[in-house]
């Protein structure tokens, strides 16, 4: 594969989330080989500065005593083209780091290059954060996402999902018996759409309303009704009115 100067081989990526308080800092080290079929990949996952927490204090905030992660494999070669694409896109910040952030390192030819700082911190975080994902689905550490949606008319009621599948980057309409494929961009959309809400989980239920409304089940067993049991953060933006219509246009 070839950049505008030199043949890309492979990426280094690392990252340090800095001052984050503990149990949530954490540092990471992804090593892509873009030239290997299947795509090999490497992770090293490391939690940091739990020293001074207790066990209790640790699982409070949903973490375990247990998150470093390593992984050395093959995942789907899809990814493969997603981060050459990113790395040819890619701007150059200029400065170096001083705590938290990412940084690349390109394989050229076989031979490490000299250490990139991305102007878009942002957009190589959650790429990295998805790679990761994927690496989690193949290697059977995670399932595949799977959002539920119940909509409820005067006459009918309307049953549907969406199973995010980061191992492939496929995503799995289902509605019914009929299961179809969706956009991966726009269902990327839709899930940061999802999140952005307040979940009253004081008020959900285990099982989907019948009342009219529109009912949503975020893969965790509960079910909320939208604009009671999940509510707009910002009176500014409706993200509670555009999840509605989001799914509302992908049912038949």
């Amino acid at each position: 594969m070839n950049t505008n100067s030199s043949t890309l081989t492979g990426l280094v990526v690392e990252y340090d989330s800095g001052i984050v308080p503990a149990p949530h800092s954490h540092v990471f080290r992804l090593q892509l080989d873009l030239d290997s079929n299947p795509f090999q990949v490497s992770l090293e996952m490391h939690y940091t500065d739990r020293e001074d927490l207790t066990e209790d204090e640790i699982y409070d905030e949903g973490f375990t005593l247990n998150d470093d992660y390593s992984f050395k494999g093959a995942i789907d070669t899809v990814w493969t083209g997603v981060f050459f694409k990113a790395y040819q896109a890619a701007k150059w910040s200029g400065k170096s780091l001083n705590e938290a952030g990412i940084t690349l390192t390109p394989i050229e030819a076989g031979k490490m290059g000299k250490i990139k700082v991305p102007a878009d911190q942002e957009a190589w975080l959650i790429l990295s954060q998805d790679l990761i994902q994927a690496i989690y689905e193949t290697n059977k550490k995670e399932l595949p996402l799977t959002i539920n949606y119940r909509l409820v008319e005067n006459d009918s009621v309307k049953d549907c999902s969406i199973t995010v599948k980061f191992s492939n980057r496929e995503v799995l309409f289902t509605e019914g018996t009929e299961t179809r494929n969706l956009n991966w961009d726009y269902t990327i959309q839709l899930m940061k759409l999802i999140f952005t809400p307040d979940y009253h989980y004081d008020i959900a239920k285990e099982e989907p309303g019948k009342k009219r409304g529109g009912y949503i089940n975020c893969g965790d067993g509960f079910w909320h009704e939208l604009g009671k049991g999940v509510e707009n953060i910002d009176d500014s933006f409706d993200a509670v009115g555009k999840i509605r219509s989001g799914f509302e246009g992908l049912l038949s």
